[in-house]
């Protein structure tokens, strides 16, 4: 439990934090869309899973009523998006590095002593996540009852010209611009923190409130453009994602260089993956390394 909040360290690290402006925003985006040049069939190949996985779960859970959860599940990948990134941040770290960055690689993380700090914070957004899928179901019951949409033009019609459909966008939107501000507060540079330091939970966790803090501004717009890039991304069916997602996992990369300082804290390990023998007995177990 103290190597997950704490890191390698004996005591918590005091990273510091730089000001950074709109201009190294536009920097870190074109950072990333030149590693998605770079690595492009990694980028897809990793990304494409997510917007198929939400289009299965939401048809699953709510079957041909998932119309008025369209919305809230594509903004929703906003609160998810720091955590589903991690193989995207591990391969811009490798290139920047000048190490072979072959889509196998984007996994390493799973062998980083820094795992048990990262399945801890994402364990959260994904908390967090379900939260606001069930807030933004509750809101739109709130308004419009259980009876699920008679057409997509009827939905879009009682949407944009009722009360009630007012009502929805306004609280909708105003519950999920709070929850996005928080995530970002929490997961702007935590996660490539781990994935580049070893750490632990509670020190990438304070850093990047400190980097929300000292940045204000800043990443108030870093938070619009993710807003709007998912927003965009997730038309037609999520389909757009497969680019959008690993942009921005890249971008996030080279904003969490340019905001938190370098300095001698431990790289994570990276336990062996060869010469490993794996027994059915070990399953489930095998699923968390860290606990070994």
């Amino acid at each position: 439990m103290a190597n997950i909040l704490l890191g390698a360290a004996t005591a918590p690290e005091q990273l510091a934090v730089r000001r950074i402006g709109l201009a190294d925003l536009k920097d870190a985006l074109s950072k990333g869309i030149d590693d998605f040049y770079a690595m492009p069939t990694h980028a897809i190949f990793l990304c494409a899973i997510y917007p198929v996985i939400g289009l299965v779960l939401a048809r699953l859970a709510f079957g041909y009523s998932i119309l008025p959860l369209i919305y809230p599940l594509a903004s929703g990948f906003a609160l998810v998006g720091p955590f589903a990134a991690l193989g995207l941040y591990e391969l811009s770290r490798r290139r920047e590095a000048g190490l072979e960055s072959s889509a196998s690689h984007a996994f390493d993380v799973l062998h980083s002593s820094s795992i048990g700090a990262i399945a801890a914070l994402g364990l959260v957004l994904l908390i967090m996540f379900g939260i606001w899928i069930d807030i933004a179901y509750n809101i739109y019951v709130a308004n419009f009852g259980y009876a699920p949409p008679a057409s997509l033009a009827q939905f879009a019609q009682d949407v944009l010209t009722t009360r009630a459909g007012w009502n929805l966008i306004v609280v909708g939107n105003g519950v999920g611009l709070l929850l996005a501000a928080l995530v970002l507060t929490i997961g702007v540079v935590s996660f490539p923190l781990l994935v580049d330091r070893d750490v632990g939970a509670a020190v990438a966790l304070l850093t990047s409130i400190q980097a929300v803090i000292k940045n204000p501004l800043t990443m108030a717009v870093w938070g619009l453009i993710v807003g709007v890039l998912l927003v965009i991304g997730s038309l037609p069916f999520f389909l757009g994602l497969t680019v959008v997602l690993p942009v921005l996992g890249h971008s996030t990369w080279h904003l969490y260089r340019k905001v938190v300082e370098a300095d001698a804290s431990p790289p994570p390990v990276l336990r062996s993956r060869q010469g490993e023998k794996r027994y059915a007995a070990d399953f489930p177990a095998a699923l968390f390394p860290w606990r070994k």
